[in-house]
């Protein structure tokens, strides 16, 4: 096996068409956003002769905590070549503690997108890895919805108070969906998004990250705002990303007041519609929490709300750092705190 690095955009998204667990943070257009964020990046591929059997997209985060390199949802393994999982982390590995000590980075931080269970946890364990105190903005869990189904049969398989409400909210003159591929409809939603983090007192991404995002991959027109309406006024906004046959709901903000309407449903099922248009068999809700196992965890509300527009839950190791400095365990310590804070 050796690393390279991999510079064409169609090689890389084709490998990743036929991985199975994927997000979209190791697209082609999330290096792109990387990149727009002031992130240096690097796209590697493991291969195996002339066979491209991994890839990984690998960036450079530079935090008041320290510097590290962040992998978020990946290496992207491909399916034949899973029980190499060990050999090819090993590799992976050694390579980018070259590349972090070229680049001074105090840490390696990894989200893999690998099942958890024990033989996977051994595998970062025999490797040295550590549970990060915190996770990484990526997921270590979500629930995800099989959309290949006809819509009539999605309705049925939704819990039934879910099914009311969204029947409600259609049947409401007051309430409208409509669509936004406008850059400066942004600004909407993080009006949106400032009120809700407030209200639940969590710092939101930027308007630069939420720009920047919307931007890079609405480009593939791989990017959708949606809103709902309340009399005119806007009350909910989700921003979705479709990739490899997927409907992410990245980003989500709506208004206390509107509560009582229940738009987020109906909102909701109008971007998994949309989705199903665009040819995804799969809804990735971004994000997931036991409520019955966490009940006063920040997303077990959140979660509940997920949960009832059918689906199952999918838990991955939880992500892993690779300490490279004494800098790393100043990070270990303000981050645990944090996440005390938090109530995480």
């Amino acid at each position: 096996m050796e690393i390279k690095e991999v510079n064409q955009k169609e090689i890389w998204e084709n490998f990743l068409l036929g991985c199975q667990e994927k997000t979209f943070l190791q697209s082609w257009n999330w290096g792109e956003f990387e990149l727009k964020m002031g992130n240096k990046i690097w796209r590697l591929g493991v291969f195996g002769g002339k066979e491209l059997i991994t890839l990984v997209l690998v960036s450079k985060i530079k935090a008041r905590r320290g510097t590290f390199l962040l992998i978020q949802h990946g290496p992207n393994i491909g399916l034949k070549f899973q029980d190499l999982r060990f050999k090819i982390l090993e590799i992976l590995l050694e390579k980018l503690k070259e590349i972090a000590k070229e680049e001074k980075a105090d840490f390696i931080r990894m989200a893999p997108l690998l099942e958890e269970n024990e033989e996977n946890e051994k595998l970062f364990q025999d490797l040295s890895f550590r549970k990060s105190p915190m996770h990484a903005s990526a997921y270590s869990a979500t629930w995800k919805l099989d959309i290949s189904i006809p819509e009539e049969e999605l309705l049925g398989n939704m819990r039934k108070t879910t099914r009311y409400l969204i029947h409600q909210a259609m049947k409401n003159p007051d309430i409208a969906i409509e669509k936004s591929e406008k850059l400066s409809d942004i600004e909407i939603y993080q009006k949106l998004n400032k009120e809700l983090s407030e209200r639940q007192k969590f710092i939101p991404f930027s308007y630069k990250y939420v720009r920047n995002e919307f931007e890079v991959f609405f480009k593939d027109k791989e990017a959708l705002l949606l809103f709902g309406k309340y009399k005119g006024e806007i009350a909910a906004g989700v921003l979705v990303i479709f990739w490899s046959g997927i409907g992410f709901y990245h980003q989500a903000a709506s208004l206390a007041r509107y509560a009582k309407f229940s738009i987020p449903y109906l909102l909701q099922w109008e971007v998994i519609k949309e989705a199903k248009k665009r040819g995804c068999a799969l809804y990735d809700f971004w994000g997931f929490t036991d409520p019955k196992k966490e009940p006063k965890h920040p997303w077990a509300g959140p979660t509940l709300f997920k949960m009832g527009f059918g689906g199952q839950a999918f838990e991955y190791v939880k992500t892993q750092d690779f300490p490279l400095s004494k800098k790393y365990w100043l990070t270990y310590a303000f981050e645990k705190l944090r996440k005390l804070k938090r109530g995480l």
